[in-house]
Order: C-alpha cells, then sequence, then structure tokens
C-alpha cells in the first residue's frame, strides 16, 4: 500500500555541487534554511548579504545594484521607532548607528558582486508575489520595518512582471558569470497574514513566473521544495507551531532531496565525513579527564586531519 505522493527529482545533468563549488544563495526561507545546512556540512557557501529577500523585484533590485556598484547614501536611510532602516534590505540589518547601518549596506553590496561573479552555483528562492511600494518614493521596497502601513501600496505582482524580473536578475548574473548554475525554488512558507486565498494566488504567479526561466539547456533549474512540503509532507506534524513553518523534521526532508537531486556522489561521501566530525563536536562527555575521552579526541583529532588533507579550506 502506497501512503504517499512522491514529487519526481531530475538530477542536475551537469556540474553538480562538490565540496570545490561555491555557492551564494538569494531569497526567502529556504536560502536561510539550506544556508545553514551547507554551512553544517562545510560547504563554501554564502547567503544573503541583504538578510531574507522574499520577492523577485528586491533580488533584482540588490544585484542589479551590487554589479553597477550603486552605493548606498545617507539620503536613502530612513528613521523610524529610533532605528535607521533601509527599505531594500531585511530589519535584520537595521541599526541605532545610521554610519553603521550604511556601513554594513554597502559591505554587503560588495559582497553580492563578488559571490556573484565566483560561484558555481547560485540559487534564489521566492517567497511571495506581493509587494509593497513607498508612497513616497514609487520604489517597490524589500520590507516596511514596521514604518505606518498608510505611506505604502500594497500590490500582487502578475505572472509576466515576476518573468520579466527573474530574466533581467539572470541576464545580470550570466554577465559578470556566465557559466553559473542557477537553482530557482518557491519558499513552502505560507504567508499567511497576505490571506489564504492571497497566499495561494501568490505561488501560483511565483511558480508560473519561474518556469518561463527555466533553462537546462543554459543551467537554469527548477528545484520543488514548495511541492515537495505540500504534495508529500500534508501533515501539521511537519510544521512549527505556528502551522506555517517548516520544522526541523520537513527542512532535513527537503534537504536530503536538495542533496539527491544537486549534489556528486563523491560529496556525499564527504558529507558523512564530516557529520561524523560535527557530532564528535557536539559530544559532551561525562568524565573530560577521562583516558576513554583523551582517545575519542585523539580520535576526532585523527578524522579532521584526514579530511583536511583532501580540503585544507575546511573549519571546525
Amino acid at each position: 500500500m502506497k501512503l504517499q505522493t512522491n514529487i519526481p527529482i531530475q538530477k542536475i545533468p551537469k556540474n553538480p555541487i562538490d565540496y570545490a563549488s561555491k555557492i551564494f544563495l538569494l531569497g526567502s526561507c529556504f536560502s536561510e534554511n539550506i544556508g545553514a545546512k551547507l554551512s553544517y556540512y562545510k560547504f563554501q557557501s554564502h547567503q544573503n548579504p541583504f538578510g531574507i529577500l522574499f520577492h523577485p523585484i528586491a533580488i533584482e533590485n540588490l544585484i542589479t545594484r551590487a554589479i553597477n556598484n550603486k552605493k548606498y547614501t545617507e539620503k536613502e536611510l530612513i528613521f523610524n521607532n529610533e532605528r535607521w532602516h533601509c527599505l531594500d534590505a531585511h530589519s535584520s540589518l537595521s541599526s541605532p548607528n545610521k554610519q553603521e547601518l550604511l556601513a554594513d549596506l554597502n559591505s554587503g553590496l560588495s559582497t553580492t558582486k563578488e559571490q556573484l561573479a565566483a560561484a558555481t552555483h547560485i540559487i534564489i528562492t521566492l517567497g511571495t508575489a506581493w509587494v509593497y511600494k513607498h508612497l513616497e518614493t514609487g520604489a517597490t521596497v524589500a520590507n516596511c520595518h514596521k514604518i505606518p502601513q498608510k505611506k505604502f501600496s500594497k500590490e500582487l505582482l502578475s505572472v509576466t512582471a515576476v518573468s520579466e524580473s527573474l530574466a533581467r536578475s539572470i541576464a545580470l548574473i550570466k554577465s559578470v558569470n556566465k557559466n553559473t548554475a542557477v537553482t530557482l525554488t518557491v519558499s513552502p512558507v505560507r504567508h499567511l497574514k497576505d490571506g489564504f486565498l492571497e497566499n495561494t494566488r501568490s505561488k501560483a504567479h511565483l511558480i508560473a513566473g519561474i518556469h518561463t526561466a527555466v533553462h537546462p539547456i543554459k543551467n537554469i533549474h527548477y528545484f520543488p521544495s514548495y511541492e515537495i512540503v505540500m504534495d508529500e509532507l500534508r501533515d501539521y506534524r511537519f510544521y512549527e507551531e505556528d502551522m506555517v513553518h517548516p520544522n526541523k523534521t520537513a527542512v532535513h526532508y527537503i534537504w536530503e532531496k536538495f542533496v539527491t537531486a544537486c549534489f556528486s556522489e563523491e560529496s556525499q561521501v564527504t558529507m558523512q565525513a564530516v557529520e561524523t566530525i560535527q557530532k564528535g563536536i557536539a559530544h559532551r562527555p561525562f568524565n573530560e579527564e577521562s583516558e576513554q575521552h583523551e582517545r575519542f579526541l585523539m580520535s576526532l583529532e585523527e578524522k579532521k586531519g584526514n579530511l583536511l588533507k583532501k580540503l585544507p579550506f575546511l573549519k571546525f
């Protein structure tokens, strides 16, 4: 008896991720969750210099600004609730110090440009097609930073708008790094504050827009993280208490599917060795001065040494 619907997962036909890969992640929560897994397994990865970005226009703005070296100035910052904010960045960058925020923003632009040019694999995750426009400037913002709602208008990006924004972003990326592989995905986190029907419309627009950009021959792929959660993990036991965010079990399940689709077999063997070391580092002994623990530490150092001989850039 089959008790689950399984999403067919296609392997990337060329240039799978391995430990020589340089991976750059941009976008919504999938980027954060997968980025954390990549970090745990010691891959060469960077993620979201501007914090979580939820929609394609925000990602496009960051890529455009970074590649064109357009630095931020004080005039572009907003003061609200005793903190300085940038409407192009997540609130995690906001600061009570204007100069500190400005330095972080421009450092983030430099990092983004470096990563876009160097990455062998770029992963872009879209979370929503709902966007907010700042009425004073007319700009589509990445984050409203709890600024009064009356200062913004809200609209749903059309499928065409999503598609065209992605096309511009990918064209810019390819202009500085033509050989990089781009993986597109939709965050499985439901934006229920927009409304149930509104969230469904939003995800549909994202999925339809993304599939106009997918082109395996040009190394532009789609990974079905949204579909995996909606169709394979159709149970609230796979969610956090808010019933919106996938829990650790769901994240790990998606991660395993992602590894199957996008990683080389050799890298998966190395991941097992890295995980053994990571678990060893996390181990807390009953008696730190025992001979048994001393032997355990010696064995752990030996495992580190053997791995570092092959991959000297690893840091534990």
